[in-house]
């Protein structure tokens, strides 16, 4: 008899955001708790999280109704806490062999009060966390190492594992240095940035904020933003110097005159529009994260079936890495003077900036 399983997915944007070892579960066996495993490491965040829960299999005979499950806590989370850790691994950045730094962060469990209504249970949310720091990389002297993470939980006598190396470093940065946008153009520019550590997956995006203000009505903050894409970097142009890449891609100049075309519409009249900020956002993902969104099909259910990929021994689900930055930069004088003098839009610059 052919069996299926129901795995309750709680962070899907691991699919659509943005590998140590590849594991196959085998979830046809005779009926067992399997665990599955988030966790997405931040070296930029104060506190970072690692969700466990449980998955529930069934047959043709005596399915089980994920989305029923899904709204009921003991179904979900293991009982207590389970002991749960991560161990720090370095070398250095020349190529020699990973070695334990001897240093065990012990992760504890919280409830979050805050999750919105949805396909799991609300607004309360079991997680493991913990608010020590992670290392990417780091100088020491006139060496420079490199960092990664095993993970480990102890569940009776089982031992869940999953190992990752981490993304960031100081290089991570963004050098563009302004954006040049003019209407029903086909020219490009690039914007630029140097390479995230241990990074395989990129995805650039754009904001242009402004503020609207309409008689006798209060100031709005409004804002503009699109995606130019995510990109495993292969698929960017590089240049390679001594110690550092710095990648570019390309945007096309007319972009923000076509969206702000689009979202303004008709309403030209009596209305005044403030440029604000223009921001260049880069998220960079490792590994992992990559091949699990590469080999899992995103879906919108959270009822799945047996994945092809994961990176956690002994359970499913993906341990890896990513980091977010942004930047702000200028409008080009010439698409400051298009905005403004853009008949009936009524954009003009906070002089007070």
């Amino acid at each position: 008899m052919k069996r299926s399983i129901k795995i309750l997915l709680l962070f899907l944007v691991l699919a659509t955001a943005f590998s140590s070892c590849s594991t196959k579960v085998d979830l046809y066996a005779g009926y067992k708790d399997i665990p599955v495993v988030y966790g997405l490491i931040d070296v930029t965040q104060d506190t970072n999280y690692v969700k466990i829960i449980r998955a529930f299999s069934g047959s043709d005979d005596a399915s089980i109704n994920a989305e029923e499950v899904a709204m009921i806590p003991d179904s979900n989370n293991y009982p207590g806490k389970l002991d749960v850790r991560f161990y720090e691994y370095r070398c250095r950045e020349t190529g020699s062999s990973y070695s334990p730094t001897g240093r065990v962060i012990v992760l504890d469990t919280i409830t979050i009060h805050s999750k919105v209504p949805g396909s799991f249970y609300y607004p309360d949310q079991k997680v493991y966390y913990t608010t020590e720091r992670f290392n990417a990389d780091e100088q020491e002297g006139h060496s420079r190492y490199k960092y990664k993470y095993r993970l480990e939980i102890v569940k009776g006598n089982d031992t869940i594992s999953s190992e990752t190396s981490l993304v960031g470093g100081d290089g991570f940065r963004i050098t563009t240095i302004n954006v040049d946008f003019v209407p029903t153009s086909e020219a490009q520019s690039k914007i630029t940035f140097f390479s995230a550590a241990n990074a395989y997956l990129y995805e650039i995006s754009m904001e242009f904020n402004y503020k609207e203000k309409h008689p006798h009505q209060d100031t709005i903050c409004k804002k503009v933003e699109w995606s130019l894409g995510t990109y495993h970097y292969n698929e960017l142009h590089c240049t390679e110097y001594s110690t550092s890449k710095q990648y570019d891609l390309p945007y096309n100049h007319a972009t923000l005159f076509n969206l702000l075309s689009s979202r303004i519409g008709g309403d030209t009249l009596n209305v005044t529009r403030i440029i604000g900020d223009f921001n260049i956002k880069i998220a960079a993902g490792g590994n992992e994260l990559y091949n699990y969104i590469q080999v899992n099909e995103p879906s919108s259910s959270f009822a799945q079936n047996v994945s092809d990929y994961t990176n956690i021994a002994g359970g499913y689900g993906v341990l890896s890495s990513r980091i977010n930055i942004s930047k702000k930069v200028n409008l080009s004088a010439n698409t400051i003077t298009t905005l403004i003098d853009k008949s009936g839009w009524g954009f003009k610059q906070d002089l007070g900036k």
